[in-house]
């Protein structure tokens, strides 16, 4: 618990939070005008498809950098909609319908993410491919140090961030229907590969340090292990927790997932711990005081979903470090040249291009601690 007078510096925090994020993340908003959507069109479809009633309310989010987000409310009940964008993308990239794929499957086995409603691959309705999920209701951490919680509060919600991977990490694939999710086998080489491609199909500027890890990740990859689900994207911003209590209700944002190296996906939600501060409107852990805020080490996080996991410790952990910083450098590359073909969901996509270089940087530097020659 916090102790005296330490509450209303929290509570300051958090109103700082609230504003500051706000301008990035966003929240509900007017549809931008690239993403606009007949309501007509629309609510004709999902009156004959679901029954819902007219539209009453569409809305965007505008944290969604990827695939357009949308609340759309009808007389009945609620849905998200999640829109492949228009326009030239990248090959393999918002493949919206693997993503209701996943949710369809997982949600049948009780896996927390949201109830998928229908996919609908005629253009002709919106402009694009799109599926419906229902709107879950509850709140999303834009701060990763969670600042309007707890000290007590907080470590609930890690312990049930933790919780909820590794009880995706647990689901058989074949059990589900996904064995053919992903490809089997090299998963950190084809992944190296597919997002070195990404990085140079999208480059707007010379970074010797991605030039560098391209060269160097191939041959730092770690040994294979049984493929599982791997999230890809899983993040504290990709989880909803209930209004009452810091208990994850829902995972959302499917659209990286595939079959491969939990470990992975562990050391890429784990980057809250690593990332360089000051680059990311979510913030960073790094040099805060873990203790005071109620929140684990580094090593006691990896240390719990290894004894949930009931695995072994992990080995050289800066390889995932370094590979996990590498590609969501080539991640925002991305969104920076999708700002520059006008196809991004955020406005404020283009600011992003100042990141690229520090997460390479960083990258760098944890490839040379994994066994790279500079």
């Amino acid at each position: 618990m916090s102790k005296p007078g330490e509450q209303s510096q929290e509570a300051s925090q958090a109103n700082q939070s609230k504003t500051d994020h706000k301008k990035y993340l966003g929240e509900l908003t007017e549809v931008l005008g690239q993403h606009k959507i007949d309501r007509e069109v629309l609510g004709d479809f999902l009156h004959d498809a679901t029954g819902a009633g007219p539209i009453e309310v569409i809305k965007q989010f505008q944290g969604g950098q990827s695939n357009p987000t949308y609340l759309v409310q009808c007389a009945a009940r609620s849905f998200v909609l999640r829109a492949r964008p228009m326009g030239v993308l990248l090959s393999s990239a918002h493949a919206i319908d693997r993503e209701f794929r996943i949710i369809k499957a997982l949600y049948k086995v009780g896996f927390t993410v949201p109830e998928p409603v229908l996919y609908c691959e005629d253009a002709s309705i919106i402009g694009s491919e799109f599926y419906l999920m229902a709107f879950v209701a509850g709140r999303v951490f834009m701060d990763n140090s969670m600042p309007d919680l707890t000290a007590g509060e907080r470590a609930q919600a890690f312990a049930s961030s933790i919780e909820t991977l590794s009880a995706l990490h647990k689901v058989d694939p074949r059990q589900v229907g996904l064995e053919d999710f992903g490809r089997q086998g090299n998963y950190f080489s084809r992944q190296v590969s597919r997002w070195s491609k990404q990085y140079l199909a999208s480059q707007t500027a010379n970074i010797p340090a991605m030039d560098k890890l391209i060269d160097a990740l191939p041959a730092l990859v770690p040994s294979e292990v049984e493929a599982r689900i791997v999230h890809g994207d899983y993040s504290f911003h990709n989880l909803i927790y209930s209004h009452d209590q810091p208990q994850v209700l829902a995972v959302l944002d499917w659209e990286l997932s595939t079959l491969g190296d939990p470990v992975a996906d562990l050391m890429y939600h784990a980057m809250e711990w690593y990332r360089p501060p000051g680059i990311d409107p979510r913030g960073s852990l790094q040099g805060r005081d873990l203790a005071a805020l109620g929140i684990p080490s580094l090593e006691a996080y990896v240390a719990r979903y290894c004894e949930l996991m009931e695995r072994p410790a992990i080995d050289n952990l800066s390889f995932y470090k370094a590979f996990n910083l590498f590609r969501v450098a080539s991640i925002i590359q991305g969104v920076v040249a999708r700002y520059q073909q006008g196809n991004a969901a955020d406005p404020q996509a283009e600011s992003q291009a100042a990141r690229v270089a520090p997460l390479a940087e960083a990258a760098w530097q944890e490839a040379l601690r994994a066994g790279a020659v500079d």
